[in-house]
């Protein structure tokens, strides 16, 4: 029998704690902002004391930041990693697009896609924050970018750069639209659009 000790058991239950407030607060600011957030506010949603939040964050900036980490995690995860292994081409593209969309119309954050419900927020606020932002941004436009050079059986004329930024935006719009006017249907138009982008025959 093991038998944990007491700061192993103290260990363990802060990492509980920090992922309980983490996916609390991504949520809170996938909807409100992550200028919303408070060391208080978690407290009280989850029930936990305001020094146990505290500890382990410190800030509310650190808070702010933590938070952007946890969601890029969440993208990664839902949107970038499931599409790694697929050999490149188009049908690699199109299911990157399709997961992306199947992240912002599951609402696997409350309000829509995260980072789109945050930048705005911070884009003209030198910091940390907005830093850690930019820094998500670039990373999903290199991704998306790199799956487009690796694709051989693009349209004839295709560019990667000029089709990524324009897939990022249709993405971007569709995800806009359907939050704002629960019109999820807006995410069907969007990937017929983009399949005729890349290509690839109707569903």
């Amino acid at each position: 029998m093991v038998v944990e000790s007491s700061t192993d058991g103290r260990v363990r239950r802060g990492n509980e704690t920090r992922r309980a407030v983490l996916g609390r607060a991504v949520q809170i600011a996938s909807v409100e902002g992550l200028g919303a957030l408070s060391i208080g506010r978690l407290a009280t949603d989850l029930g936990l004391s305001k020094s146990g939040v505290f500890a382990g964050f410190g800030s509310k900036e650190e808070l702010q930041l933590a938070t952007v980490r946890a969601a890029r995690r969440i993208f990664y995860d839902r949107v970038v990693a499931p599409v790694a292994d697929l050999p490149p081409g188009a049908a690699q593209v199109l299911a990157l697009c399709e997961h992306w969309m199947d992240y912002s119309r599951g609402r696997v954050f409350d309000g829509g896609c995260f980072f789109y419900s945050v930048s705005a927020e911070f884009d003209a606020q030198p910091g940390p924050v907005r830093e850690a932002l930019a820094a998500a941004s670039r990373e999903w436009e290199e991704q998306i970018t790199a799956v487009l050079r690796a694709a051989d059986d693009l349209p004839a004329g295709s560019d990667p750069d000029e089709l990524a930024l324009l897939l990022t935006s249709l993405m971007d719009s569709a995800n806009g639209h359907a939050v704002l006017h629960d019109d999820p249907q807006r995410y069907d138009r969007t990937m017929r659009t983009i399949r005729r982008l890349l290509g690839v025959a109707p569903a």
